[in-house]
């Protein structure tokens, strides 16, 4: 018997060995980021700021392909379906991995089965703002006026299923009440008709909204993450008030499922001392995003949680899917 485990642990290694040995040369050539979005915006930023530093750390070049379309999944399913040796990688955000799929009658991917994990990125909390005439200056005074006054609020959103019309669902949902939906589309027109008082509230990207809070014209009152952000440490969380909500912006790196692992631990490690970079930290500051970092299984346990809670929500809610 041990003669016979000798030779079938030898035929083992050989097996795997030409993989581990791939892995440990890689990259021998450039390496595709395909990002689902297009040039120029924060998630290509992202993608561009990283690929330098992994390029630099690992001696080849990392090149972004922006490839929009559909929300991200035009990109997002080249990727899925891409070979799995390492040179094509994926960094998208939550709208095209949890959300996108989500609302869509059949998406083209499953982003549970069809990607390999390799790190999450950033975060990024959405913000709750009031036009200053409604009079609320918290997020429990909001909640009883919203129950004194059934279905008299409204909110805007920068479109149908989008993260910022879900978060009003969830918030809806967490707090027992109804309030109306106002579609737009895009983040401009909501927030220049939530200023002018025709949309009572929004959840929008903290950026979009600074200066209107700033200037008083909006009425910030909590943002959307589980803990205060750093971009505005003195505004309370939503979850304050009701234990447990969040709903942020996240952005992560993946490649087609399949990928060797060594390749992903690889990149990986890699990604995790890019995360710790002054100039890197900068850069997602920009965008209001917190570097996040940790293992590719704690990416694949946070993108299968964060899956399952926007269907429920999308379900609960009664979001119909494209």
């Amino acid at each position: 018997m041990t003669a016979k485990r000798a030779v079938f642990l030898a035929a083992a290694a050989m097996l795997f060995q030409p993989a581990l040995v791939a892995a440990q040369g890689y990259p021998v050539k450039p390496v595709r980021i395909i990002v689902p979005f297009p040039a120029g915006g924060g998630t290509d930023l992202m993608a561009r700021t990283l690929g330098d530093k992994l390029g630099a750390a690992l001696g080849q070049s990392f090149l972004v392909d922006n490839r929009s379309g559909a929300g991200g999944a035009l990109g997002t399913d080249l990727a899925a379906k891409a070979a799995p040796d390492g040179y094509t990688l994926l960094v998208s955000s939550s709208s095209a991995l949890v959300i996108g799929p989500n609302l869509m009658r059949k998406a083209p991917y499953d982003p549970l089965r069809d990607l390999a994990p390799v790190i999450l990125i950033s975060s990024s909390p959405n913000v709750l703002v009031v036009h200053p005439s409604v009079p609320a200056k918290s997020v429990k005074e909001l909640i009883a006026l919203a129950k004194r006054r059934p279905g008299a609020l409204n909110y805007a959103s920068n479109g149908a299923g989008t993260l910022s019309h879900l978060t009003a669902e969830l918030f809806k949902l967490r707090g027992g009440f109804e309030i109306v939906h106002v579609p737009y589309k895009g983040a401009p027109p909501a927030v220049i008709d939530t200023m002018a008082g025709n949309v009572s509230l929004l959840f929008s990207a903290y950026p979009t909204v600074s200066a209107q809070v700033k200037s008083g014209r909006l009425r910030a009152l909590a943002v959307t993450s589980t803990n205060r952000a750093s971009i505005a440490p003195d505004l309370p969380t939503v979850a304050e008030t009701l234990p447990g909500f969040d709903s942020s912006q996240w952005w992560g790196m993946f490649g087609p499922a399949g990928m060797p692992p060594a390749v992903v631990s690889r990149l990986n490690a890699e990604m995790q001392k890019a995360l710790s970079m002054a100039d890197v930290k900068k850069r997602l500051a920009a965008d209001a995003a917190d570097p996040i970092g940790g293992s590719a299984a704690d990416c694949s346990r946070f993108l299968r949680a964060d899956f399952e809670k926007w269907r429920k929500v999308i379900q609960d809610a009664g979001v119909s899917p494209n």
